[in-house]
């Protein structure tokens, strides 16, 4: 069984201590390769090198709306060069957060504007956070067009994923589906279709409900899986073949 982590920040310092390990408990589980966006301009060498040193490791390269303090103009400015020379498999993660209080919306709109069109420019995917700014982000996304990509951590309405689906968007699904509270994510996940999803863990944050209140890591990914063929009524092999496909084809990676 082979898997890819469509949403890993495996880059953070959460893991180097024991990065090596962690990797190596990836691979056991069956996880092959994991796709690692930045968060800010300050992490993008860090992240660099991080997925230089360790094969199956796939950088995206953006602004994260929830580190809007540390966001200068010139990082803006410098992304389309970093792409160029770097050849990333995504931008991101961008997005907008209107969850977090004392993120001004505007400030976060200017960002998540100029890097969808940095996307489209290049014709790379984008690795999309959206917390309580789905119906914008569909608005969006509509408005600048020619786009494609996930939301990743997705928790909005069946409609609001149909609507996603039409434009090209898939739905990143990871450790807050293994709560049986979330029925919600579970009836969604339970109805979509299998081509518009893909699996992640958002290492070092969101562990399932077998891990709570401990730094995920990408291996968790199994527990992910499990959950989502049992909602699904498919079997495990079945979710992962299709997952895999879908993750190496947005993001142009070995199926």
């Amino acid at each position: 069984m082979r898997l890819i982590d469509s949403h890993s920040h495996f880059d953070v310092a959460d893991f180097d201590a024991d990065r090596a390990e962690v990797l190596a408990r990836a691979q056991a589980a069956g996880v092959a390769a994991q796709v690692v966006p930045a968060v800010q301009a300050a992490t993008w060498p860090t992240l660099k090198a991080v997925c230089e040193a360790h094969p199956g490791l796939h950088a995206a390269y953006g602004l994260h709306p929830m580190y809007l303090p540390a966001h200068r103009p010139e990082h803006l400015a410098a992304l389309p060069g970093w792409i160029e020379r770097e050849r990333p498999v995504a931008v991101g993660e961008c997005g907008l957060d209107f969850h977090v209080e004392g993120l001004d919306a505007d400030t976060q709109r200017h960002y998540f504007v100029r890097q969808l069109e940095i996307a489209r420019d290049f014709g790379l995917p984008v690795i999309l956070h959206a917390r309580r700014a789905v119906e914008e982000t569909i608005a969006t996304l509509r408005r600048i067009g020619g786009l494609r990509g996930v939301v990743h951590s997705f928790s909005g309405s069946q409609e609001q994923a149909r609507q996603l689906w039409q434009l090209g968007f898939h739905l990143g699904i990871g450790g807050p589906v293994t709560y049986e509270r979330a029925q919600r994510l579970r009836r969604l996940v339970a109805a979509m279709p299998l081509d518009q999803l893909l699996l992640e863990t958002d290492s070092p944050d969101q562990p399932d409900a077998g891990w709570r209140g401990r730094r995920n890591e990408p291996a968790r990914l199994r527990d992910v899986l499990r959950v989502v063929a049992a909602l699904r009524g498919e079997s495990e092999e079945r979710i992962a073949e299709a997952t895999t496909a879908n993750t190496a084809r947005l993001f142009g990676l070995p199926g």
